[in-house]
């Protein structure tokens, strides 16, 4: 089975939060947008400078970040995904969650395979489940 990973997913993880999706390991292939990476970067980054998180604390978190990583297929955002995110949606959505439901449309699209949407994020999982995706993790 397939599985789109939402940063919400690999920041529970890493950031060892309550209750994470412990499930993700058990697909056999794992997509995501590049945003996932930028954006749990750009997390730790926050992190760093609100909260003064010590240098080695967000060292392993970055370590921890690019080990999950390196099991996911990472997609550009390339012009045809924007356009999509650009068109209407069945929920008020954002821009990021419009570039990822986006993406796993195109994976699921030129693949030919079904794909459940792994978030946190109830916002999230309402669009991705109004395009029809099954989705886990809330």
């Amino acid at each position: 089975m397939n599985a789109y990973l939402d940063s919400s997913i690999i920041l529970r993880i890493i950031l060892k939060q309550p209750s994470p999706y412990e499930g993700w390991r058990e697909f056999e292939n794992l997509v995501g947008s590049q945003l996932v990476e930028v954006e749990c970067l750009r997390t730790l980054d926050r992190m760093r400078v609100a909260e003064g998180i010590p240098e080695d604390v967000l060292l392993a978190y970055r370590v921890d970040l690019f080990e999950v990583m390196k099991g996911v297929d990472l997609f550009q955002p390339t012009p045809p995904i924007l356009r999509r995110a650009s068109e209407t949606f069945p929920v008020a959505i954002g821009t990021l969650d419009a570039i990822h439901l986006s993406t796993a449309l195109s994976w699921k699209d030129e693949q030919s395979e079904d794909l459940v949407f792994l978030t946190h994020d109830k916002g999230l999982n309402r669009a991705a489940q109004a395009l029809g995706f099954k989705t886990e993790g809330i």
